[in-house]
């Protein structure tokens, strides 16, 4: 199992998956615990002078005037988590927590938080065990971070919290710890604080819709270009030299992978001196709708690459001069934008998809059987398949309504403008959801139609994406039982399967 080192090198989104998805443990690097004792070192003079220092010696928010003797400053912290610890609705999954902690152990070892190295090693011993705190989804406004389910973390180091176990379902965490060995966490002053502040389930959320965002946009490319055979519709418009004409990044990836998808394709090569004059808008401008969201999601990849290695505490903690300064890195603004954002481009993805599973069952449109099938009026084939991803795509439309022009002022109006990010975030994991369903519906019709042009062959990279389906639904002759097969492409649309035959292509 890899071990992947925090605060000896920058940490990137690949690295938060590998812990979040994929197993790997952790471990904080010497230079790490360096800083991080560096920094407590500061908040120790602090208390050891008696100073005034934000959230080490006073109330927090509008309460930020209030000092709070020496002898209080742990009560201080206990009680700021306790209040903290407010979230509602749905745990947030296994992997979002486990990124979120990731990200935050990563920010202790940038060394500005102040709190002692065993607060950390104590987080990291949680990722290693696989001891998950249950997180409440809904509680956060993106600033001044992701306060309340941060605090269901905290709560659960203390021992006073609950973990999510396998099934779904909740324990104490007290007896937990004991049983692995941990002892719960003391804070001491300024670590509730520093637990606390901070973006990191937004851009745990980020980081995991960045990469499933992005095998979604290589799986729609794939599917596209099945539904493209299945549809016998021209390559012509996905030309390169087309494509030099209007070089966007991400539309000349997107019509390099349909070219290489479709390459040696019988389908294609039959219809070459056809009298079609152009096709519809979800055929021909593939590389146009899905490359202009490949290239809105790699914002979110330059947003998310640099929040998941920033210090969005506060106060921050700078060793070298011993200042403590307040200040707004927790704001989730950054983040809130290229979430609303992402998510309108996963959106599109999934509208354009469901316009090209329509054609695929039009007859009129198609050239094929109604609905696919060939005894249609008796059955009924992929008709009521294509309901389900209609009504996902309007789904998906409610929700791209973005959650960053909003803000509820809290805590006395100081904090009067807060990012919602959280919001964005929840709402981007949904959509990515209901396209991948979407794009699964899709890749079944677009396999389907394939199958109904036997003995034409499909291209190599096509073929191999109606293998994809075939494994896991044969071809339909009749009306049958079609949800469990909508769930099974699904998964496998989820888990990278068609995102990695696209990828093994040679483009051109």
């Amino acid at each position: 199992m890899d071990t992947i080192t925090i605060g000896d090198g920058p940490l990137t989104i690949e690295q938060v998956v590998a812990v979040a998805r994929g197993g790997a443990r952790v471990r904080l690097g010497a230079a790490a615990r360096e800083r991080i004792a560096a920094a407590h070192d500061v908040i120790a003079a602090v208390i050891a002078a008696e100073k005034v220092a934000y959230g080490v010696t006073t109330g927090f928010g509008q309460l930020a005037t209030t000092h709070i003797p020496v002898e209080k400053v742990r009560e201080l912290q206990e009680n700021l988590v306790r209040s903290h610890a407010v979230g509602v609705d749905v745990p947030l999954p296994r992997d979002v927590v486990r990124a979120a902690m990731t990200i935050r152990l990563n920010t202790m070892a940038r060394g500005h938080s102040g709190v002692r190295l065993e607060v950390a090693e104590l987080a990291a011993a949680l990722l290693n065990a696989d001891l998950v705190p249950w997180v409440p989804s809904r509680g956060s406004l993106g600033a001044s971070g992701d306060l309340a389910p941060s605090a269901h973390v905290v709560l659960a180091m203390m021992g006073e919290g609950e973990l999510l176990t396998e099934g779904g379902g909740r324990e104490p965490s007290g007896p937990a710890l004991r049983a692995a060995g941990l002892a719960p966490l003391t804070l001491e002053a300024k670590e509730g604080l520093s637990l606390l502040n901070g973006t990191q389930f937004m851009a745990a959320i980020g980081c995991l819709a960045v990469v499933d965002g992005e095998a979604l946009l290589d799986t729609a490319d794939l599917i596209g270009a099945m539904s493209l055979e299945g549809l016998r519709a021209s390559v012509g418009p996905f030309q390169e030299r087309i494509q030099a004409l209007r070089p966007i990044p991400g539309q000349l990836a997107t019509a390099a992978n349909v070219r290489a998808a479709t390459q040696g394709s019988a389908i294609m090569l039959s219809h070459l001196n056809c009298d079609k004059v152009q096709d519809a808008y979800s055929l021909r401008c593939i590389p146009q709708v899905h490359g202009a969201c490949r290239d809105a999601l790699a914002w979110l990849r330059r947003v998310v690459g640099v929040e998941v290695d920033a210090v969005t505490d506060n106060p921050i903690v700078f060793p070298d001069s011993g200042e403590i300064i307040s200040a707004g890195n927790f704001h989730g603004e950054p983040l809130a934008l290229a979430l609303d954002l992402a998510a309108m481009s996963v959106a599109e993805i999934a509208s354009i998809s469901e316009r090209r599973t329509f054609r695929l069952l039009t007859s009129s449109l198609s050239e094929l059987p109604a609905f696919l099938t060939r005894d249609s009026g008796l059955n009924n084939g992929y008709m009521i398949a294509q309901y389900t991803a209609a009504a996902l795509v309007a789904e998906n439309k409610v929700l791209c309504h973005p959650a960053s022009v909003d803000s509820i002022p809290t805590s006395g109006d100081q904090e009067d403008h807060v990012s919602m990010g959280m919001t964005a975030a929840l709402k981007l994991e949904q959509v990515v959801r209901n396209a991948q369903t979407v794009l699964a519906i899709e890749a079944l019709c677009a396999a389907q139609a394939i199958d109904l042009l036997a003995p034409l062959e499909p291209g190599g990279g096509t073929g191999h994406g109606r293998a994809v389906v075939r494994r896991l639904a044969p071809t339909l002759e009749r009306d049958r039982y079609l949800a469990p097969e909508i769930e099974a492409v699904t998964a496998a649309v989820a888990a990278g399967e068609f995102a990695a035959v696209a990828r093994g292509l040679e483009t051109g």
